[in-house]
């Protein structure tokens, strides 16, 4: 089973930006998808951005806009999340999640993932 840390989390302006940063240990697969979904007090847990290296893809939630970027480095087994330009409504706890596999064509689901972080909260103020 993968282990994943998070780090980077923090409280933060609007308009400001935070990086997060996700470090994986034991089995790692670096063909396997990673990812970050957040949850909002009271919603249900979101996607933001994942990656497969294996296809050299990358996908985001609509909400993103541009805003953020996820990024990969194998020799580390760290993905990163940098976000730019935050907003209010981007406040949550921020989960990575690795180990997954999905239709290259589809957006993933947090059923997609097969081991998760236990998050770094985010805060944006107004």
């Amino acid at each position: 089973q993968v282990q994943l840390v998070e780090s980077g989390g923090g409280l933060v302006q609007a308009g400001g930006s935070l990086s997060l940063s996700c470090a994986a240990s034991g089995r790692t697969f670096r063909s396997a998808g990673m990812g970050w979904f957040r949850q909002a007090p009271g919603k249900e847990r979101e996607f933001v951005a994942a990656g497969r290296t294996r296809y050299g893809v990358t996908y985001y939630a609509d909400f993103v806009e541009g805003r953020f970027t996820i990024s990969r480095d194998n020799a580390k087994n760290t993905v990163y999340l940098q976000m730019n330009n935050l907003k209010t409504e981007d406040t949550g706890v921020y989960y990575c999640a690795a180990e997954g596999s999905w239709d290259v064509t589809a957006i993933p689901r947090a059923a997609d993932f097969g081991s998760w972080g236990q998050g770094t909260q985010v805060t944006v103020s107004s």
